[in-house]
């Protein structure tokens, strides 16, 4: 299998990640803030977890991180997983206690869950993935949840859910791909869409 790295920006539950990750195939798992190593990498996971723009800030503080990023997954076309706020960091801009950038990888924002009578918010708990289209990493199933805000008007959509309205589950483009579960909370389905991802060969 080939070498991982799974950025560490003080923003993720890597341990969780990290050991679904492992169940689900992966070695040489390089858990790592070094712009280098996720330069050279041959697939980066994204996880997030948090408020979009404190995530993003943690990113941006690393020098050189979101540049590497950029050459290895936009650049030479590398396989990358975002999770929960790092699918939602892929967006052009997050609402979040205001309105900042993201890294704009895939068109749209990220906005809080319109106020709904007997909607619970935050998100949390199981529910549909229903795949749009048919990528090799998406796949129809139950997956887990915890989010207050969602990714909205994406341009790339790979599956959607409903969460009082429907929203979006997955994105997808290229070789980018991004999801609003937590893999590592959703046991058999969250680890065999990492095995997919892990086998993917965009």
């Amino acid at each position: 299998m080939s070498a991982l790295a799974l950025i560490d920006y003080g923003a993720g539950n890597l341990r969780s990640v990290h050991n679904a990750l492992v169940a689900a195939g992966a070695v040489d798992i390089a858990v790592t803030a070094d712009p280098d190593i996720v330069a050279s990498a041959d697939r980066i996971v994204l996880p997030g977890v948090g408020a979009f723009a404190a995530c993003m800030n943690g990113l941006t503080a690393i020098p050189g991180m979101v540049e590497a990023m950029e050459a290895r997954v936009r650049g030479a076309g590398a396989p990358f997983l975002g999770i929960c706020v790092g699918m939602q960091l892929l967006a052009d801009a997050g609402e979040e206690h205001g309105r900042h950038p993201g890294l704009g990888w895939i068109g749209g924002t990220v906005r809080a869950f319109a106020p709904q009578p007997g909607v619970r918010v935050p998100h949390m708990g199981w529910n549909d993935v229903v795949p749009v289209g048919n990528h090799p990493v998406i796949a129809a199933g139950e997956a887990y949840y915890l989010h207050g805000y969602h990714f909205a008007d994406a341009a790339d959509v790979a599956a959607t859910s409903s969460h009082g309205a429907p929203f979006i589950a997955a994105v997808a483009k290229d070789t980018i791909v991004g999801v609003q579960f937590h893999p590592e909370k959703s046991q058999a389905y969250g680890l065999a869409t990492l095995e997919r991802f892990l086998t993917w060969r965009p």
